[in-house]
């Protein structure tokens, strides 16, 4: 008796693995330690005030319900506050991830145009893999999206439904788009009417506290985050975009999964709209996440030296390095036999080359843990 098998799938077949998410396994084994996924550190969690909330929202019976496909609206109006808009301008999504993939569904027929940066957020590319886009990569620059790079084509006649980009402390490059760089993408998407989509999950965790502008316009499609902030467990994401968009959105997100956790919501609800209590955590996380990025930035110096290039990062969770000459996938075997992880540049390659770089996530582990990793890494590199 044969086993039964599944039909071929062209979207599957386009579709990317994550090396991140295949790395994640192997860090799980006993010892290594992970300057790879982007996870925030466990320990800074607000486990106590996450359990206050819990005990306040489970007493309420309408939590435990079915909620409605835009979010609850306490929730929206949490973000809305937080986002400095309508919450007519808020859906609530099952993390932004979801987000992502139904605006790539909802936006992109197959064969449709979708730019993207080259390095890229391997998710994004997987959502416009999944509908079949056309994926056109432009190099990013120190500024941010290549806009003249963009203009170029725009120029000659390519049409895209997206531009995507992580604005701010971009995965994995860590750059930050310049004022600059989102004016003009805001009068490009207003003059060849294609849609942005702003990714934000860092944007808060800018280590100098300055809030940083969004990039403006009307056809600028924001997608939030509660995981890099509070608890990623609470799956509580949520996208920003005109009214017409959302309600676009909405009808597709009833075919997904109905609607997300009402429970789970009001409790973001709770943490996100107690103002003071938030601001003081989120310093204290760009405090924590901004020593972790000094310790990690020396320690790459005192033990690679001359032998590695980066740029120290301003905020996020990354640093994106180059070891010239050295092929980082090969070396990524030899890390991981040494006790440390990373991910391999090639991982965020579109058509560029990235075989000598690597992305490194600082916020993970504490200090010492930092320089026992860079440690390793530099036995690695000795040995190969």
């Amino acid at each position: 008796m044969t086993s039964p098998t599944a039909p071929p799938s062209l979207a599957l077949d386009a579709i990317r693995g994550s090396a991140i998410r295949d790395l994640l396994r192997i860090t799980e084994r006993p010892g290594v330690l992970s300057l790879a996924g982007g996870l925030p550190a466990t320990e800074l969690i607000p486990v106590d005030r996450i359990a206050d909330a819990a005990d306040r929202t489970i007493g309420e019976v309408t939590a435990l319900q079915y909620g409605p496909s835009l979010g609850v609206q306490r929730c929206r109006e949490a973000i809305a506050d937080l986002s400095g808009c309508d919450a007519a301008q808020i859906l609530v999504t099952h993390g932004s991830q979801q987000a992502l993939s139904l605006v790539a569904a909802a936006l992109v027929n197959p064969g449709d145009t979708v730019i993207v940066d080259d390095p890229v957020y391997v998710g994004a590319l997987q959502c416009f893999q999944a509908v079949r886009a056309d994926i056109v990569a432009l190099p990013i620059t120190a500024s941010g999206t290549d806009t003249a790079g963009l203009e170029s084509l725009l120029r000659t006649g390519v049409r895209p439904r997206i531009v995507h980009t992580v604005s701010n402390f971009h995965n994995p490059s860590g750059i930050t788009a310049s004022t600059a760089t989102r004016e003009a993408l805001a009068s490009l998407a207003q003059e060849y009417g294609f849609f942005i989509i702003e990714d934000d999950p860092y944007g808060a965790l800018r280590f100098d506290g300055v809030p940083i502008d969004p990039i403006p316009g009307e056809r600028v499609i924001r997608l939030g985050s509660t995981s890099k902030i509070l608890a990623p467990a609470l799956r509580v994401g949520w996208m920003q975009a005109p009214p017409t968009i959302i309600a676009m959105i909405e009808r597709l997100r009833q075919s997904a999964d109905l609607c997300g956790s009402t429970l789970c919501q009001l409790m973001a609800a709770d943490l996100l709209s107690d103002s003071g209590w938030l601001a003081g955590h989120v310093d204290g996380l760009r405090t924590e996440y901004r020593r972790r990025a000094e310790s990690l930035v020396e320690s790459l110096h005192r033990h690679l030296g001359g032998r590695i290039e980066l740029n120290a990062p301003q905020g996020g969770m990354f640093c994106w390095a180059r070891l010239p000459g050295v092929d980082t996938s090969a070396l990524l075997h030899a890390a991981v036999t040494e006790g440390m992880a990373f991910v391999p540049g090639s991982a965020f390659a579109v058509t560029a080359d990235f075989g000598e770089h690597l992305r490194l996530s600082f916020a993970t582990l504490r200090p010492p843990l930092i320089d026992e990793g860079v440690r390793r890494l530099t036995a690695a590199l000795d040995h190969e």
